[in-house]
């Protein structure tokens, strides 16, 4: 079990001191911090612990209801244009969009969902535990919060992480998955090898609208089927003070491509295209799955398709659980703007190159909120003066 390096502190984060009862103040301890949000829950807590309470400007305020754009997969697998310009918009202007007759069967997906919330509201913590690691490489990992061991303030959620370092490989990794419930190795093996069929068609389809066509588009399209995957699996407990935290804090995801299944509870709300720092509450749509691009598509397209900010609100009345699959090459894979799309002067390079190693590494020092990773890999080109050359600074420091 990961210990947390935490103070205990009876008051309230926002100033305000309150008196806690004993089982409350136990809660606030360490170890109890450790053991996740479902274990606070079952303690009987009525009041958020003080690690769990966000300064007062980060806290969620009011967002409004939007709908995301939608992609129609089976337009996208005959080459309708106006799905594919429709696919090349939505990852360009939005970072975000629903994907509708994707061919993921909706037993396939209802079956995670079951055995997710089961994994998370039945089993008991012994049962969990036995996957607790504070190593967030572990290829199987039961965790809580976002960056468990860097978090500043702890984020109101469980979470059980499968890696599949090859997705060709699948097999091989599925009996080293929790054994209980008993259907999850099947149900979460059955989803994954769906989220991998669906990943490699919208990739197909976003290298066409990026213009990355033939013997090139193959490569990777290879490439994909060896890559990477990581499924987490979510879990947002009701929350006795939502008010005063999040579920996820604001941040981007590391990979190419994010697959978000989610039940009929709300939560994911998304950073708005329009720069006035307006969070959108994204609307599940029935039978519907939730893409978005990741920080490696960003880096890929040189910038054209957008990694956007996303969070995750929680609240009092029920539990949210999700399952988000992570897809991306190999992790020793190095990524860079495709050659195709940088063109001097023009359309400058506008990234480093990165690797699965350098996000592990960034993460192992930093909390890796917001897009501070995707920002620690930008080129940031300096405009000429009178009395100063061009030229091009590395920012590998963190923003």
């Amino acid at each position: 079990m990961a210990i947390l390096d935490v103070a205990v502190d009876s008051g309230r984060a926002d100033g305000k001191m309150g008196g806690l009862s004993s089982s409350e103040v136990a809660a606030d301890s360490e170890q109890q911090l450790g053991l996740g949000v479902r274990h606070l829950c079952d303690s009987g807590i009525t009041r958020l612990p003080s690690r769990y309470v966000l300064p007062p400007v980060e806290r969620p305020g009011k967002s409004r209801s939007a709908v995301l754009p939608v992609v129609d997969l089976s337009g996208l697998r005959t080459r309708a244009p106006c799905e594919l310009a429709a696919l090349d918009a939505a990852c360009r202007d939005y970072g975000f969009f629903q994907v509708v007759n994707h061919g993921v069967g909706a037993d396939v997906g209802r079956g995670m969902l079951d055995v997710a919330r089961r994994f998370f509201f039945e089993l008991p913590l012994a049962e969990r535990a036995r996957y607790m690691s504070g190593d967030i490489r572990a290829a199987v990992r039961f965790g809580t919060s976002f960056n468990q061991l860097k978090d500043g303030v702890l984020s109101w959620r469980d979470f059980l992480k499968l890696l599949i370092s090859d997705s060709r490989r699948l097999a091989d990794v599925v009996p080293s998955w929790p054994s209980a419930p008993v259907d999850l190795r099947e149900a979460a093996a059955s989803y994954a090898r769906a989220c991998q069929r669906l990943f490699r068609e919208l990739m197909e389809a976003a290298l066409e609208a990026l213009g990355i066509v033939g013997r090139r588009r193959d490569e990777l399209l290879e490439e994909c089927e060896g890559g990477s995957q990581m499924m987490m699996v979510n879990c947002f407990p009701e929350c006795p003070e939502p008010e005063l935290t999040l579920g996820m804090p604001p941040h981007s995801d590391y990979g190419l491509l994010t697959i978000l299944l989610q039940d009929e509870v709300n939560g994911l709300e998304v950073m708005s295209s329009q720069g006035d720092g307006e969070w959108l509450v994204v609307e599940p749509q029935p039978g519907a799955l939730v893409v978005n691009v990741g920080d490696h598509l960003e880096i890929f397209s040189n910038g054209r398709y957008r990694s956007v900010l996303h969070r995750v609100h929680v609240n009092g009345r029920r539990a949210r659980v999700s399952v988000a699959s992570l897809h991306s090459l190999a992790a020793e894979r190095v990524i860079a703007p495709a050659a195709e799309l940088v063109d001097e002067p023009d359309k400058p390079r506008r990234y480093m190159d990165t690797d699965m190693a350098a996000f592990l590494a960034y993460l192992a020092s930093a909390e890796g909120k917001h897009k501070s990773f995707l920002h620690s890999r930008r080129i940031i080109r300096r405009r000429p003066s009178s009395s100063f050359h061009d030229d091009t600074t590395r920012h590998d420091a963190p923003s």
